[in-house]
């Protein structure tokens, strides 16, 4: 028996799915309810693709195509899920793609052509999965709810990128979502924890922000990167450490290099506990002939004070396994060196740890186009400061 409900979000393209994904999401995390977005297209935005500013967002927006090895990973991913799953489809046209669909539990129809209703109602029967809600997509308009049960039928406007989803269809919607994803959150934590690494610092980062007296927004809490120089301080330098909870890609990095040279592990909702890859340093001799195959591309970007190592998937689905032992290339030992891409959070944690012996390190933050120091023994660069990045001093 599946534990955890996975709910497709469906329709033609242009409908709002990833709007509509974003928005309910937010609306989650305010209620406290845990969950996880599954972009299960290769151009999916996540949602650094809605807070980022847009030109910034269009620039690290990364289009892919569907193929037979994609699926065959998403697929595995909603098998193994680990919370429940809002999963945005995109188009899919294809009766390969298709395969998406009988592997998830419910769906929720956003249709702004009426003539592709038919296509996806069929689909919805053909699989068996539950329909929770079948709307029309409109971009301007009122709001209307037009049958509340046993399925939410009505309209939804205004899904564009930029506004959060509103009005009673889509708070009706999220409610609904919400009653479907709601566990005992001490009961979730119990069965995600009771499966970590017996080590004895095993984090729970949202009890870590009620002991630094954290902000919080709703009832998560809201890191900053002020909040780093502290928190380093209050977890042992060079111990076994296990992170569970969400929290940006910044603080994660961070707590990996703080926690070499032992090891390091984090709970990954596809994964499940996983420590980060290992990599190691490209002689000149091996940066010439490195594999074309290999599924990441790592570029040096030389600006004034610094560096930027980039990078970018060559195929648009990495397992863990293969990035093992990947090389990185030389970077001269000088001045900040900024992580940056669009990478999972282990992807990250396993360069910031490859890279901790830098005289400064940050992690790229997209929200706000800036870049936070994780780890520095150069008083230019204190742990904690954030570099705009069209600042002077910070790689451009």
């Amino acid at each position: 028996m599946e534990l955890f409900p996975a709910v497709l979000i469906g329709g033609p393209p242009n409908s709002g799915k990833s709007v509509l994904t974003y928005s309910l999401s937010q609306s989650l995390r305010k209620r406290g309810v845990a969950h996880y977005v599954l972009r299960a297209a290769p151009d999916g935005e996540g949602d650094w693709f809605h807070e980022a500013e847009p030109r910034l967002a269009r620039q690290l927006r990364i289009k892919g195509a569907f193929d037979e090895r994609w699926v065959d990973r998403i697929v595995q991913d909603i098998r193994r899920r680990h919370l429940p799953l809002l999963v945005d489809v995109g188009g899919m046209p294809t009766p390969e793609q298709e395969r998406i669909l009988g592997v998830v539990t419910h769906a929720i129809l956003l249709i702004r052509d009426p003539a592709a209703r038919p296509v996806w109602q069929e689909r919805v029967r053909r699989y068996g999965l539950h329909l929770i809600a079948d709307l029309d997509s409109r971009l301007e308009g009122s709001s209307q709810i037009l049958e509340e049960a046993p399925v939410l039928r009505g309209v939804i406007t205004g899904l564009e990128r930029g506004r959060m989803a509103e009005g009673s269809v889509f708070e009706a919607l999220a409610e609904r979502i919400a009653a479907l994803f709601r566990y005992d959150p001490e009961e979730l934590r119990r069965y995600h924890l009771a499966m970590a690494p017996d080590i004895d610092w095993v984090i729970d980062l949202d009890d870590l922000a009620r002991m630094l007296e954290i902000r919080r927004e709703g009832e998560a809490p809201r890191w900053a990167p002020e909040d780093l120089p502290r928190m380093l301080d209050f977890l042992p330098e060079g111990k076994p450490l296990a992170l569970y909870g969400r929290g940006p890609a910044w603080l994660y990095a961070a707590l990996a290099v703080h926690a070499l040279p032992a090891p390091f592990f984090q709970f990954d909702v596809r994964l499940g506990w996983v420590e980060p890859p290992r990599f190691r340093w490209a002689t000149e001799g091996e940066e010439r002939t490195a594999d074309r195959s290999s599924p990441l591309a790592f570029t040096v970007e030389r600006a004034p004070g610094g560096w930027r190592l980039r990078a970018t998937f060559r195929h648009p689905y990495v397992e863990r396994e293969e990035t093992e032992g990947l090389l990185l290339p030389p970077i001269p030992e000088e001045g900040l060196l900024v992580l940056n891409g669009k990478l999972p959070l282990w992807l990250f944690t396993a360069l910031a740890r490859a890279c901790a012996g830098r005289p400064a390190l940050a992690v790229f933050e997209p929200r706000g186009n800036q870049a936070v120091v994780i780890a520095s023994r150069d008083p230019a660069f204190p742990v904690g400061t954030v570099w705009r990045i069209e600042d002077p001093t910070l790689p451009g």
